[in-house]
């Protein structure tokens, strides 16, 4: 029986990486995935491969720091399923990669609007459709860079250690109505966004994108980057029965990178 049958589930940022290989999962398991990202192509991309495996798939573009946009995502789930069960905040930015003296105000401003006043936007959304309910799952993509230092990151670093405090407070706000709330640390996964952040510190530090790339992997436990399928599995489990009394937590998928 899939684990998430019947179940209607909103991913953001569903057009590449996590976001995509989440919904995926989702709709493996039965989920009706509602697919949300500014850019329609990639979101295409995904609800072509949902699709392509009996999934069922509605794309609806969203700007999730807009929150008329995030109101039209929202209102179409819930005309077009009935219900609003799961949501994956999982949109990101992963900012400016500079030091904090040299971060302009706009910087700082565009990656907390993402990375946290997004999820923020979302979660108001379809909550009280959740309570009305009595049944919701919140789970929420933070980072390992919330729980560490990572010199050049400051902004992002800041909104992923706010997601977690977040979630925390939500989950006690929520839990009475059967509403769950939690966070998934991933440590550096493989993609093209991890590939483009190694870019990055390359760039800032003189070193070459490999040096950076082994500066991620070299302190964790495995000595690899993790794939975003393990996020995808973690997310079932959290939203499914068995993640029924699992709240207010945040979990690291980090290869062994951070241990709190």
């Amino acid at each position: 029986m899939p684990r998430l049958k019947d179940k209607t589930a909103i991913v953001t940022g569903a057009g590449q990486g996590i976001g995509r290989a989440i919904a995926l999962r989702m709709a493996a398991e039965g989920a009706r995935t509602v697919l949300a990202a500014r850019g329609e192509a990639g979101l295409r991309e995904t609800a072509g491969e949902i699709a392509a495996s009996g999934g069922a798939a509605r794309i609806v573009p969203t700007d999730i720091t807009d929150e008329a946009s995030v109101r039209n995502l929202a209102g179409t789930a819930l005309s077009e399923y009935g219900s609003i069960d799961i949501l994956i905040n999982n949109a990101g930015n992963i900012g400016p990669t500079k030091l904090i003296e040299d971060v302009s105000l706009a910087e700082w401003e565009d990656c907390l609007a993402v990375n946290m006043t997004g999820a923020f936007l979302m979660t108001k959304a379809v909550l009280p459709a959740m309570k009305r309910n009595r049944f919701g799952r919140i789970v929420s993509l933070g980072s390992v860079t919330g729980k560490r230092p990572l010199p050049y990151r400051t902004p992002y670093a800041a909104a992923k250690m706010a997601l977690i405090g977040f979630t925390r407070t939500l989950a006690f706000e929520a839990g009475e109505y059967g509403v769950t709330a939690n966070v998934i640390c991933p440590g550096p996964t493989e993609g093209p966004r991890v590939r483009r952040i190694c870019e990055n510190m390359a760039a800032a530090e003189n070193i070459t994108a490999e040096e950076a790339a082994a500066s991620f992997t070299a302190p964790s436990a495995l000595k690899r980057f993790v794939l975003p399928e393990d996020h995808a599995s973690l997310c079932v489990y959290l939203a499914s029965e068995a993640g029924s009394r699992i709240t207010g937590q945040d979990f690291n998928v980090s290869g062994g990178l951070v241990w709190y």
